[in-house]
């Protein structure tokens, strides 16, 4: 039987089987890279399906294994703040290319705002993906309840801020990272630290602050007054970290839970005429490769790998989409320091 030109009909699988001379479940099971199918069987039916241009009808396969070969990538935080950040953007590029190596498509949803989740609920448990990835990180979010609903496997980057029992989530020691970075402006001679802080209903922004607290109760030193709030954002490090200066104007660290922050705690102590490392020692969180190495002077900060959290998060899925019992856990993700110019 000579190959079909392309004017003929699409080959199916019967046309397969035939050409290289097995059975249908033969031809079947080889396509599908079923270990009962000997290499010379495998060899013929695969070469089979070159030379006539077969493939499978991934609609009628979806039917039958109700798969859909894509993941979700949810990210519940609003859109604007998430383009701006460039952790969100390592997340994304990451899920990308860890899904595509599965063999999986991804689709980036955004959950912009509390009226945005029924929506989401109602596009996740419609069968359009076969589990996701989300990012839920605020305490008073409804997502994470809302999936724990749903039949479908979910695993979380960071802990979810509601819903923390019973979930498979990859996290990152965030109150080590806080220790390391206290202890190494201790270790230079610093010793009013202050904090800008992310927004405190976000469980990494949280372990941060403690982890801040608990090196400075270990120096013996008091951390009243020297925390400010701010919201990840550039501006809001440099609003912070004016704020602290008012209120401390002997300040000689600064401890920003992420990098955009510290960026704006290098603006805010310029602008107050303090020199970087000479007055005041800054370290950030994040060590972001497109950030921290590039700011002036080049930040110390605390190293996270955002892929290497992907990898893992993408790991657990498969092995949920693949049937294997996980008991929920938290996986934690060791840190550590990158020592440059700032401190």
């Amino acid at each position: 039987m000579p190959p079909r030109s392309p004017s003929d009909e699409r080959p199916t699988l019967e046309d397969v089987a035939a050409y290289a001379g097995v059975s249908r479940s033969t031809a079947s099971r080889a396509l599908n890279d079923d270990a009962y199918v000997s290499p010379r069987s495998r060899a013929k039916v695969l070469d089979a399906a070159r030379d006539l241009g077969y493939s499978p009808n991934h609609a009628a396969r979806s039917l039958v294994t109700r798969r859909t070969g894509a993941v979700a990538v949810v990210l519940s935080e609003p859109e604007a703040k998430v383009l701006d950040d460039p952790y969100f953007a390592t997340v994304m590029h990451s899920a990308y290319r860890e899904l595509a190596a599965t063999g999986v498509q991804m689709l980036l949803m955004f959950v912009d705002s509390r009226e945005d989740v029924p929506r989401t609920i109602h596009f996740l448990e419609g069968g359009h993906v076969d589990g996701a990835l989300v990012f839920a990180p605020h305490q008073g979010d409804p997502l994470p309840t809302a999936l724990r609903l749903l039949r479908l496997p979910v695993v979380f980057g960071g802990r979810p801020g509601n819903g923390r029992r019973g979930v498979h989530a990859v996290d990152f020691d965030n109150k080590a990272g806080a220790r390391l970075a206290v202890r190494h402006l201790l270790a230079t001679g610093r010793r009013r630290i202050g904090t800008v802080t992310g927004m405190l209903d976000h469980p990494a922004a949280a372990d941060r602050l403690a982890g801040w607290q608990e090196a400075l109760a270990e120096a013996g030193l008091n951390p009243d007054g020297l925390s400010e709030a701010g919201d990840f954002t550039l501006a809001s490090g440099d609003r912070a970290t004016a704020a602290l200066l008012a209120r401390a104007p002997d300040l000689d660290g600064v401890f920003a839970a992420s990098d955009l922050m510290a960026a704006g705690a290098l603006r805010a102590l310029r602008a107050a005429g303090r020199t970087v490392p000479e007055d005041v020692g800054v370290v950030g969180f994040d060590d972001n490769p497109s950030l921290a190495p590039v700011m002036s002077p080049p930040l110390t900060s605390v190293h996270q790998d955002p892929r290497e959290q992907i990898r893992q998060m993408v790991k657990c899925l498969m092995s949920l989409l693949a049937g294997e019992q996980l008991r929920p856990n938290i996986t934690m993700l060791p840190v550590s320091l990158a020592v440059r110019d700032s401190a």
